[in-house]
């Protein structure tokens, strides 16, 4: 189709209505992990960036070493440094990452054993506030003579 046809084309083609032989040049899927949150992402990207310095930074004291430059000993020097500054990103996205989980909660999966555990706990507290309840309506149903509850004759 040349340029003049697809001016000719009508342009208002709905997604029902595809002419024959037209293939999409892609087709969307849903992510298959969540997105993560943007403290540990920029944490990340700062890692990547430092960590890729330092092979950098390793490569040329490597090669300056074969070289016998001068620039040798500086850039070993600046290896070093820039390993331990690697060292530091990385742990700084894994203490970003623990910090946002704890501050966040985490994505619980629905067979969570945590999670049947807190309905259980959940399950006891309320049948115990029912049967409190409960005591302190047969109480209150005593006549007047009688103590209304077992812990007040003390």
């Amino acid at each position: 189709m040349g340029t003049a046809e697809r001016r000719e084309a009508p342009a208002d083609t709905s997604a029902g209505e595809r002419r024959p032989g037209y293939r999409p040049l892609w087709i969307e899927e849903p992510a298959r992990r969540r997105r993560m949150p943007d403290p540990v992402r920029t944490a990340a990207v700062r890692a990547v960036l430092v960590v890729a310095v330092t092979l950098i930074l390793a490569m040329v004291a490597f090669l300056c070493t074969l070289a016998e430059s001068w620039l040798a000993f500086p850039m070993v020097l600046a290896s070093v440094a820039g390993t331990v500054v690697a060292t530091w990103g990385v742990l700084d996205v894994w203490v970003t990452r623990q910090v946002w989980n704890q501050r966040h909660g985490v994505v619980s999966v629905p067979s969570s054993t945590a999670r049947a555990v807190r309905r259980e706990r959940r399950r006891a507290r309320r049948q115990a506030r029912a049967a409190e309840r409960g005591q302190e309506r047969i109480g209150r149903r005593g006549g007047a003579g009688q103590l209304s509850h077992p812990r007040a004759a003390g």
